[in-house]
């Protein structure tokens, strides 16, 4: 939970890195520091950034985590953009990546967050002789549907004329709240089986630019000398998964609560395409094992009717997975009605935890 959040200050972090070396960038050109004629677009070598953040948890532990896809521009019109490939939540433990992405960040539908900037050169007049400037810039950053406009202190330093490194002065906090995923620590918690992640984290980077058909310097920058700095191969990569990412991905993807039915219906919302398509994709890569897709229903009528509802929900699941291409022999389906509850019938959010639809896997039969 507190990964997510401090997921979120680092993004926050990243937009304010990206925006201070655009500026920068803008005004090593403006200024002619570079070596070409016109004025050069520069590129994040996403080899030699980093962007880490820290989450709380139980109210004092602490744990730092990194976003490892990052890509980035700045137009020689002083345009900025960094985009963040949210599937590269790396948190060291892969059971809590799959959290992180499909309860928090909720990747099935939002899969990256971006932040945009628009740098003034003349606030970086003086950077060709002091080498190095410190500045609070403003930028936007869309995450989880939302955009919101930031602000962040960084420090731009040259480490060449063809090289600009931008970096957090001090952790940036950001608010989960403001992004509409308060709701998602909750699923965290409940995941994770724990308390008081606190819902603001601190977002820590540094962020290096080339000017694109510049050399990179030779010299080493603490990014890239940073262990575990660089990209990293996110599930669409991998040809197929091991039985515990198999296992780690169907339980998360049980808790998302993101399958939707129309009131008493077993009729599948268009609002559940993301998250079966998320399901489809990891069936896919779990060739040996076979996924019973399993309704839960709330204790609201009679246990004869639930049964027969959750039945008939589960077998539309699997129906719509098996017409995508699902293998019908890796598909079984079963309803369980008001059995098993995860919590009490006994409000209305905990009704709709019980109304739900859940995969196991098993080893398929030789």
């Amino acid at each position: 939970m507190f990964e997510v959040v401090a997921f979120w200050q680092k993004l926050h972090a990243k937009v304010v890195a990206l925006g201070s070396i655009l500026s920068t960038l803008l005004g090593l050109l403006v200024f002619g520091l570079g070596t070409a004629s016109a004025a050069p677009n520069w590129t994040l070598d996403p080899s030699a950034s980093v962007l880490t953040y820290q989450s709380v948890k139980k109210n004092t532990i602490v744990e730092t985590n990194k976003i490892r896809n990052i890509t980035g521009t700045l137009s020689s019109a002083g345009d900025a953009k960094i985009s963040f490939d949210l599937n590269s939540v790396d948190t060291g433990v892969d059971l809590r990546n799959v959290r992180m992405r499909f309860l928090f960040f909720e990747t099935f539908t939002y899969p990256t967050a971006e932040v945009t900037a628009k740098v003034d050169p003349a606030a970086f007049a003086d950077l060709p002789t002091k080498r190095r400037v410190k500045t609070t810039l403003p930028f936007h950053l869309n995450l989880h549907g939302v955009t919101k406009d930031l602000e962040a202190s960084v420090v731009v330093t040259m480490i060449s004329d063809t090289q600009v490194s931008v970096a957090s002065e001090a952790p940036v906090a950001v608010h989960v709240e403001d992004f509409g995923l308060l709701p998602n620590i909750d699923k965290l918690q409940q995941a994770a089986n724990v308390t008081n992640i606190v819902p603001t984290a601190s977002v820590s980077f540094d962020f290096v630019f080339n000017a694109d058909g510049g050399k990179p310097a030779a010299v080493q920058t603490v990014a890239a000398s940073t262990a575990e700095v660089g990209p990293v191969a996110t599930d669409a990569a991998k040809a197929n998964f091991t039985d515990e990412e198999c296992l780690n991905r169907f339980a998360v993807l049980s808790r998302t609560g993101a399958i939707y039915f129309r009131q008493a219906s077993a009729r599948l919302d268009a609002k559940s395409r993301p998250l079966l398509a998320e399901v489809e994709g990891v069936v896919g890569k779990c060739p040996t094992l076979k996924v019973e897709v399993s309704g839960y229903t709330d204790s609201d009528g009679s246990p004869e009717a639930n049964k027969a509802l959750s039945e008939r929900r589960a077998k539309a699941v699997a129906d719509a997975l098996i017409a995508d291409g699902v293998p019908r022999s890796q598909l079984s389906s079963a309803g369980y009605g008001e059995d098993k509850p995860v919590a009490a019938n006994d409000t209305p959010k905990n009704k709709a935890l019980n109304r739900r639809i859940e995969f196991s896997a098993t080893k398929l039969a030789n």
